[in-house]
């Protein structure tokens, strides 16, 4: 067992106490209320009560509250809508549903009830959460879209962005490790080249600055996504890159509910580059020796192995040199051996045949893997850096309401393996959320939010480069353990030199903690005042303490004494922000008033220190725990701290005549003590304008097949103030190089001088964003059938960017608003209820977005006429998207003809090296006899695409049988998108990695034998008049994901209603199930890693 183990369970335990904490300080009235309501009712006599509950098609209401007037007595309705309680003889009972009027209905003796329960029009109208408050989705007049997490309960979402994913307009990224929720999230499009670009959360009505993880989907009631800017200018600084407001659960009234879920999954690595088995990796290894060292042409003109001669004209290796002797017969063998042309090696005395086929593939340079070829011993180092990841999420929660006081208190464990060795994720989350009506006028409440988590172990490298540690670059005849059963340290070669990487070894010598503590807290009162006056005060203090222990001990063999020790690091955050809020809601005949008027203000405070101890004592015994006796002159230590502060004031108001003609206006002035002194404050302001057509009397004859239909407009701007450091438009001291020698009283002092190394930026302003939106939704055929559009444009300018100075100003850069980039596109969301009758429910939605990015200006550099440049160096164009391709282009292969042979030999290449297209021949070399070879440089390059998909679309059914068995199937599509990769080059670093024996990702390639145009030979050379070392390709990164398939089953209540239980559902779901791409390399999306996780859950509902 761990020693950290109790303390983490000691901080689950504190969570629990404190959250318990707040729920028993509810009210003592209320509570001594029920206590004596239970006490009379316990000394009445009691009697049964049974009945049916129906719907107005006569079906019946599965789950209808049945509650005893002014008891908690009370419970909900059987599948065939029937129930059974007792109560008080002549009670009243509150018959109640979602959707449905709420009925009360006076008990008869004898009498059984049989109720038909009536729509309620009104709870039916769909309500949204917008900044600063509620409106019906009828009222708004910007683009917002509402997710209900309860519709993909079943797939076990473990993160926010799972239940975000599929939102039109939202790309979400993936993330393939345990923890599973640094997906990034976008919204519309990358508005700027040099600031943050994702959404802004609010959770519960506050501005959220702490991770995504540290909130349970299992605690969220609904999601609502500000997508332009009427709807999200009320948040002005923070909301350029839209909006995204997070509204977690509450009790309802009635009894209290008791929900325990518990979801059991496995991960497995679904998509990674491949790595070559034992008999991969030695055909490999011969095809590349064959190509670098046999490779020539023939007598008859055309390339092929073993045709390299010396300059006599011998051949250097004879056919056949390197092919495998295990599949000759003896007198072919010996044949084999004793062929070996002018460069080739023959038996050594002693040696046997398979011997020197090990030192022909130059085997013979680790006598380690020698020995292990020879005697037929390997390692799958696949299986030792993945595995089969096992994960677990609980969570357990109990809600419930009076008339006074409304609660829900949440506990949530989640301990997760990733698909890669060591990597591993825990978290214990507990919610608390209470709010109580002390008195008509007054209500206060309070949101308290605790995370303890661990972000990992130490984990298996996947790298990136050829010689980072990467188990899966070692060869299959490497080995795990040496000859007294220990981990290698170097299982290549035994050695330090080229020797490989063993995970497994390194992990006995280093340990580390690393992860954080969070406490997310939010209270609020509100006042109801006179004439539709009211006032609310919210505040939301935030904690966050931060932890990283690292310790490497003394003992690790061939590590220096500067990197052996530990390293311990400690910050804090403290976030506060609040608001005060005035509203007017009145509503005078057919018109409708709501004005806001809020005051916000924030600030923020981070603290951080770092100590690196080298040559502790004691050096291993305590390990990171105890740490003294360092050696100072190789140890270190660091502190940091860091204060901003922002404030804000708004207004915003609403107009409805006869809920068919709205007006949202909004204005907000920010101040954020980030930017330059002589422009803090910006000011942001939206209108938006909204018809409800179909009301009109000229769509009356629609009536019939049409619902609603609404048409939107709006206009706004909104703030960007995410540009890292908040210091960084002040100047900055630092301490020069070198020292001054200075006298004083005769004697000589040593200093180090500073000097001014950042350049103040005092008139560093906002980036702003504005945008148009025109949107219209539709709803057809009682709501079987609704769609959303909308089309977009948004320009962001004054972007926040970093401008190169001349060198004779003595600063290198300073912080300016620069240029402008634009993103316009179009949005689809279509939902029918295709089938619908008593034993089938077949519902589709289906997403479509195209969004189009362009920079329009740069600002950053001229010609000498005056003409706007591209910037190059970091990737920018003008009139292109950002993350715009521009690179050679190629076309295919130099194949093995004449016509090839003669052109690729111009450009120093032979058959199978890439064939690059030469679109600028002004700076071509002609030879005397008019031949024209070509030369490469920026000019040949164009523009072949954007890194970033313009397209995307989600498609997802859900099916009912019986009402109690369900299956959904979702997908989505990212499309359009490119990548720029070197893989079809085939180049070992030089050759260096395949010589000193290391495996590589399997991989096709171009042989004579296999003249494709898709992949060059092995090791490959570009064309040596400007790209010699290679050019990539450009492949197609679009791909479809049929994401999810889960399958759902509620137990008849007549069962479970035996033992107490209300509701016992469960669930059986694959995620990520299959991919469709082009992409050969490791997932399209992520470019890498991915995982296929089987998920088994039950929820349990008391």
């Amino acid at each position: 067992m761990k020693e950290n183990s109790f303390k983490r369970n000691r901080k689950a335990m504190m969570a629990l106490l404190l959250c318990t904490g707040f729920i028993v300080t509810q009210p003592i009235s209320v509570m001594a209320e029920e206590i004596m309501i239970f006490a009379q009712t316990a000394q009445q006599q009691k009697q049964s009560v049974s009945g049916v509950i129906k719907d107005a098609t006569g079906e019946p209401v599965i789950g209808a509250s049945v509650l005893e007037k002014g008891t908690t007595n009370g419970t909900i309705t059987d599948f065939d809508g029937r129930f059974t309680l007792n109560v008080i003889p002549g009670t009243t009972l509150i018959i109640s549903y979602i959707g449905y009027k709420t009925v009360e209905m006076k008990t008869v003796a004898g009498q059984p009830i049989n109720l038909t329960l009536t729509e309620d029009s009104e709870m039916l109208e769909e309500v949204v959460v917008v900044g600063y408050g509620t409106m019906r989705k009828k009222d708004l007049t910007g683009s917002v879209v509402q997710i209900n997490p309860s519709k993909i309960a079943d797939q076990n979402p473990t993160s926010v962005q799972d239940v975000l994913r599929g939102t039109p307009g939202l790309q979400i990224g993936y993330d393939a490790s345990a923890k599973g929720s640094d997906a990034s999230i976008l919204l519309r499009g990358q508005n700027s080249l040099g600031t943050n670009a994702s959404p802004m959360i609010v959770l519960d009505g506050m501005a959220f600055y702490g991770e995504l993880s540290e909130i349970n989907p299992d605690d969220i009631a609904q999601i609502d996504v500000l997508k332009d800017a009427s709807s999200a200018a009320i948040y002005g600084a923070k909301a350029a890159a839209g909006v995204i407001i997070i509204t977690t659960k509450k009790g309802k009234e009635g009894k209290p509910v008791i929900n325990v879920g518990a979801n059991l999954s496995v991960s497995r690595k679904s998509d990674y580059r491949d790595y070559f088995d034992a008999a991969g990796y030695l055909k490999f290894h011969q095809d590349w020796r064959k190509m670098y060292y046999t490779y020539g042409q023939g007598e008859d003109g055309l390339y092929d192995y073993y045709q390299a001669k010396d300059g006599s004209g011998n051949l250097l290796y004879p056919a056949g040199y390197y092919d495998d002797p295990r599949t000759l017969t003896e007198g072919e063998q010996k044949a084999w051996a004793s062929n070996i042309g002018v460069s080739g090696i023959g038996l050594s005395e002693g040696e046997s045949i398979l011997g020197l086929f090990a030192r022909r593939l130059e085997f013979n340079n680790s006598p380690m893997m020698m020995e292990n070829f020879l005697n037929g011993r390997m390692v799958d180092w696949n299986d030792a850096t993945f595995r089969t990841g096992f994960n677990q999420d609980y969570n357990a929660s109990i809600s419930g309401a009076t008339e006074r006081v409304n609660y829900y208190f949440s506990l949530g464990y989640i301990n997760n393996e990733g698909a890669v060795q060591g990597n591993e994720y825990n978290a214990f989350r507990s919610n608390m959320k209470i709010n109580a009506k002390i008195t008509d006028w007054l209500e206060v409440g309070a949101n308290v939010n605790f995370q303890d988590r661990s972000d990992g172990d130490i984990q298996v490298s996947l790298g990136s480069n050829y010689w980072d540690n990467n188990m899966l670059r070692n060869s299959p005849y490497a080995s795990m353990y040496d000859n007294n059963g220990n981990y290698e340290q170097y299982p290549m070669s035994g050695l330090p030199t080229n020797g490989g990487y063993n995970y497994y070894f390194d992990r006995q010598y280093y340990d580390l903690e690393k992860g954080y503590t969070v406490l997310n807290t939010i209270f609020n009162a509100k006042i109801t005042l006179p004439a539709g006056f009211s006032y609310q005060f919210n505040i939301a203090p935030r904690y966050q303490w931060f932890y990283d222990r690292y310790w490497m001990s003394a003992d690790l063999p061939n590590a220096s004494a500067a990197d052996r020790g530990v390293n311990r690091g400690w910050s804090k955050n403290f976030d506060w922000n609040l608001n005060n809020t005035i509203t007017w809601d009145k509503i005078f005949g057919e018109h409708h008033f709501t004005a806001i008027l809020v005051q916000e203000a924030e600030e923020h405070r981070y603290w951080s220190d770092n100590v690196n101890a080298r040559n502790i004592t004691p050096s291993d015994a305590l390990g990171f725990h105890y740490t003294q006796g360092a050696n100072k002159t190789q140890s270190g230590f660091s502190t940091n701290d860091t204060h901003y502060t922002a404030a804000s004031y708004l207004g915003r108001l609403f107009y409805s005549f006869k809920d068919r003609y709205m007006f949202t206006g909004t204005f907000r002035r920010d101040g954020y003590s980030g930017f330059g002194s002589n422009n803090p404050w910006g000011n942001f302001g939206s209108v938006g304008l909204s018809w409800v057509f179909s009301e009109e009397n000229f769509m009356s004859d629609a009536h019939d097949w049409m619902d609603m239909g609404k048409l939107r407009l709006s206009w706004g701007t909104n703030g960007n103030r995410e540009f890292g450091d908040v210091y960084s438009t002040l100047s900055n001291l630092s301490l020069a190089g070198g020292s001054m020698v200075y006298y004083q009283n005769g004697n000589s002092n040593v200093v180090n001088p500073l000097y001014m190394s950042r350049l103040a930026a005092p008139n560093l302003e906002w980036e702003k964003t504005k945008a148009w939106n025109i949107g219209l939704d539709f709803s057809f055929l009682n709501g079987r059938l609704t769609a959303n559009m909308d089309y977009y444009l948004k320009k962001t300018t004054d972007m926040i960017m970093s401008q190169r100075l001349p060198s004779f100003s003595g600063f290198g850069s300073i912080m300016a608003n620069l240029g402008e980039v634009q993103n316009q596109g179009f949005e689809i969301a279509l939902n029918s209820t295709n089938i619908q009758n008593r034993n089938f429910i077949w519902n589709t939605s289906v997403g479509f977005s195209i969004n189009k990015n362009k920079i329009n200006h740069i600002y950053y550099d001229y010609d000498e006429n005056g003409v706007e440049k591209d910037d190059t160096s970091n990737g920018w164009f003008i009139g292109q998207a950002i993350g715009t391709i521009w690179y050679y282009e190629t076309d295919g292969v130099w194949q093995n003809t004449p016509e090839d042979i003669a052109s690729a030999a111009l450009v120093g290449q032979k058959p199978g090296d890439p064939k690059v297209v030469n679109h600028y021949t002004e700076d071509d070399r002609i030879l005397e006899d008019g031949t024209r070879i070509p030369v490469y440089n920026d000019n040949d390059k164009v523009y072949q695409g954007t890194t970033a998909p313009p397209v995307y679309w989600n498609l997802r059914n859900d099916f009912t049988l019986w009402k109690d068995l369900t299956l959904s199937v979702s997908l989505y599509s990212y499309m359009g998108h490119k990548s720029r990769a070197g893989y079809w080059l085939n180049q070992e670093n030089g050759g260096s990695q395949v010589t000193n024996g290391f495996n590589v990702a399997a991989r096709k390639y171009w042989t004579p034998d296999n003249p494709t145009n898709d992949y060059c030979r092995l090791n490959a050379a570009g064309p040596n008049t400007g790209l010699a070392n290679g050019v990539d390709k450009v492949y197609n990164r679009s791909f479809v994901r049929l994401d999810d398939i889960t399958l759902g089953y509620t137990l008849p209540q007549k069962w479970t209603r035996k033992f107490m239980i209300d509701r016992i559902r469960l669930t059986a779901s694959c995620k990520n199930v299959c991919t469709f791409d082009n992409w050969e390399y490791g997932d399209p999306e992520t470019g890498g890693l991915a995982t296929r996780t089987f998920n088994f859950g039950i929820n349990v509902t008391l």
